[in-house]
């Protein structure tokens, strides 16, 4: 089995020592093992269609806002970065951040929203457990197995990224549905953390996300620079470029500071990393995932500054009155789809309708919650028109 010469810190996940996949297959000449999973995470369905979801606004408001695919572009590079300086798997960080956002629903956190009230009653609905549901079931591509049949390495860092799911206050009945029954067929060891990359993948995440909301918000009008000044780290970054470059295009002193703060955070977390090493001197993948807490991490300081930046994005972006009329829209199509399709299973495409269990079956809910989960938003708009508007003429 191929190895990742770049893995050299020995807390790194290694290829060569993967647990394998749950379907046994050749191994490829050519790649390693989480090599072959970023490519099929590239490859599949899933991640295309990342291209028209969006994340804070719908797809039709300009070419110039982020979607998940940029996003997670976004956070793979991130995601690299930090791994080859920790050296950590860099492949495995990559294949992570790709596809850390494939279980999105069409519409952002407003479509979760919708589609798991939705789902009460049926199981709920929840991003991280469709991500692995997308990956071990419902890309059907492969002759041998459904899914894309991932590394074990792969499957856990998708579901523990942001940390252990069983804990002390927390039970597999408290799971959501699609995670409780995956265990039944693979042990990801849910009580544990992730490995390392995947916390890194976690944590680039976060940079992307804050600094792009952002970039974002500010282009979009919701917020000024001025209104950022407040702000810790933040505000501190926006001021030294605007003193450094006096008259420098709006657009210009964007881009820069928010490079800047990219920079920052990325050395605080390799700062924070390296200081947790010295200390716990982890000598395995193994070591990371039995400690009592993350290996890779913000410091304090930088958890308060994002702390306060999110409170910030949330009262002026997030919740922005222009924000709040688009995503009740996108609610009540999702929740409009989900009501006509539940209890009319028969409107759903022929691929779609094979699995259902009557009208409003417990599998029937499954399959429609399925099918719109991975809509786009736009496809999601031209559906809700074609069931719902009398005078489209297309069926």
């Amino acid at each position: 089995m191929l190895s990742n010469p770049a893995a050299t810190a020995p807390y790194a996940t290694l290829a060569e020592a993967s647990r394998g996949r749950l379907h046994a297959e050749p191994e490829s000449a050519t790649r390693t093992v989480f090599q072959r999973d970023r490519d099929r995470i590239i490859h599949s369905g899933a991640f295309r269609r990342l291209k028209y979801k969006t994340q804070v606004f719908v797809y039709h408001e300009g070419d110039n806002y982020r979607t998940r695919l940029s996003h997670s572009l976004e956070v793979a590079q991130i995601a690299r970065s930090i791994s080859r300086v920790l050296g950590l798997d860099e492949d495995l960080a990559e294949t992570l951040a790709l596809a850390h956002d494939l279980g999105h629903t069409p519409f952002g956190h407003a479509g979760e929203v919708a589609l798991d009230a939705c789902m009460t009653g049926f199981g709920g609905f929840d991003h991280n457990a469709q991500t692995l549901r997308i990956v071990t079931k419902l890309e059907r591509r492969y002759a041998e197995f459904d899914g894309l049949n991932l590394s074990w390495e792969t499957l856990e860092g998708l579901v523990k990224h942001n940390g252990p799911l069983l804990t002390a206050n927390r039970s597999m009945d408290d799971l959501p549905r699609a995670l409780a029954e995956y265990a039944e067929t693979q042990d990801l060891e849910l009580a544990t953390f992730a490995g390392p990359e995947a916390q890194v993948a976690a944590l680039s995440d976060d940079i992307a996300y804050d600094n792009h909301d952002i970039d974002d918000g500010l282009r979009a009008g919701l917020f000024t620079i001025d209104d950022l000044m407040a702000l810790p780290h933040v505000g501190d970054i926006f001021r030294a470029v605007i003193d450094k470059y006096p008259g420098l295009e709006t657009a210009r002193v964007i881009h820069e500071s928010v490079r800047r703060l990219i920079g920052n955070m990325i050395g605080d977390v390799i700062a924070e990393t390296k200081s947790r090493v010295a200390i716990a001197k982890p000598q395995s993948a193994a070591d990371v995932r039995a400690m009592g807490r993350p290996l890779v991490s913000f410091s304090r300081e930088m958890n308060d500054h994002n702390a306060t930046l999110k409170e910030f994005l949330f009262a002026r972006m997030y919740r922005h009155y222009r924000v709040n009329r688009s995503m009740s829209k996108a609610k009540r199509i999702v929740t409009d789809l989900f009501g006509l399709l539940n209890g009319e299973p028969e409107l759903l495409p022929p691929e779609w309708q094979r699995g259902c269990d009557g009208v409003e079956g417990m599998k029937t809910a499954r399959r429609v919650c399925d099918y719109i989960a991975g809509m786009t938003d736009k496809f999601a708009i031209e559906e809700h028109q074609r069931l719902f508007d009398l005078d489209d003429p297309r069926a």
